[in-house]
């Protein structure tokens, strides 16, 4: 029986950035899946406020290079990586100058407003993360996204690459959390969201792009959904719920890793992937 391999895309990890709940899962849910014997990639933003000599960041230059076009513009994707030793565990980084240079995370520290190019950030980093992975031809069979930065993953993942076969059997999973933002995304995002394979219509939910109609993208194009706080937005949990797809109820530090693993485990049933 061959391992399974969980990909993890996530919008914070500690220690990298201040501890949030959503950073600390992000941190200790892939090491206690490898501990649970699965095999794991690990990817989140390089927001320009992570100290990278503290955390020993470095450039992987042979998986950096190309370039992603968005709004008609090439911004060149640039991939560093670092170790959290205690854990034998590698994080990816999907960093650019244009969009993850500056000294904070989401929003502007000076008028504490959302940047007005966070949509553009969202395509990007989605978008690397699928282009690091081709590079690095690592079939994932499950991807689990934790994070509102990581709701194009699904779209991406079942329209654009569905037939590629590093893709083709991935299996999403998509945790919603209570880190809602309060003014919608730039309304061009559907333009500048659409690649090979992804419509304007598979964008219909995001025309208006606030973070209810986010988390409605995504669940409508994952395999499974989890809920990771305890009280979310009652209009997402509703959908979700309404999607008929597989839910795992919210978890507790104790047993989520043991209900995580057992989640992967019941998507993955009809795969191949947990068959001798």
């Amino acid at each position: 029986m061959k391992k399974a391999r969980v990909l993890f895309v996530s919008q914070e990890i500690t220690p990298y950035l201040d501890e949030t709940h959503l950073g600390k899962i992000g941190r200790r849910l892939p090491q206690a899946i490898q501990e649970k014997g699965k095999e794991i990639r690990t990817f989140m933003p390089k927001y320009g406020n992570i100290n990278e000599r503290r955390h020993q960041l470095h450039e992987v230059i042979r998986l950096s290079g190309m370039n992603i076009v968005i709004n008609n513009s090439d911004h060149p994707l640039i991939i560093k990586v670092a170790s959290i030793p205690t854990a034998r565990m590698q994080v990816y980084f999907i960093d650019n100058d244009d969009y993850f240079n500056r000294k904070s995370v989401l929003k502007d520290k000076a008028t504490n407003k959302y940047f007005e190019d966070n949509d553009e950030r969202l395509v990007f980093f989605n978008r690397g993360v699928i282009e690091t992975i081709k590079k690095l031809g690592w079939a994932p069979d499950v991807i689990h996204c934790h994070g509102w930065f990581t709701s194009l993953m699904p779209l991406y993942v079942k329209k654009a690459f569905t037939e590629d076969p590093l893709f083709a059997e991935a299996k999403i999973i998509y945790t919603i959390y209570d880190e809602e933002y309060t003014k919608a995304l730039n309304k061009k995002i559907v333009d500048k969201a659409i690649i090979d394979g992804v419509l304007k219509k598979d964008l219909k939910h995001i025309e208006d792009a606030s973070y209810v109609n986010l988390m409605k993208l995504a669940i409508d194009h994952a395999d499974g959904i989890t809920f990771g706080c305890e009280v979310i937005n009652p209009e997402i949990e509703k959908y979700a719920r309404k999607s008929g797809k597989p839910i795992l109820e919210y978890k507790g530090e104790a047993e989520y890793a043991d209900a995580y693993n057992e989640f992967y485990d019941v998507i993955l049933e009809e795969s191949s992937v947990l068959t001798d």
